[in-house]
């Protein structure tokens, strides 16, 4: 059975934080800024164009997950910053 809607994304918010833990994460993880991230959601956002013009449904899929991955490590570089949160994200925008 698929985990719902909020187990799913919490699910996600669970592993960018456990990535991005600076005793147990990744190594590459941690040392990402805000800024040093800007060509990977660059080229997801292209991804998910290219998927849309090709009317590719899977890699549509596919390429909207790498870039809520990019937004969801944003939001958590964030937090550790005390700046934002995921959920002042999706507030501001709601």
């Amino acid at each position: 059975m698929a985990a719902s809607r909020s187990e799913a994304l919490q699910e996600l918010i669970d592993v960018v934080a456990r990535l991005r833990d600076p005793d147990s994460g990744c190594p590459w993880d941690l040392a990402q800024s805000h800024a040093s991230l800007v060509p990977y959601l660059l080229e997801e956002a292209h991804e998910v164009a290219d998927a849309i013009r090709h009317g590719d449904d899977q890699q549509l899929r596919e390429e909207l997950g790498d870039l809520l991955l990019q937004v969801v490590l944003h939001a958590q570089i964030a937090k550790e910053r005390q700046r934002f949160n995921l959920d002042a994200i999706a507030t501001a925008i709601s």
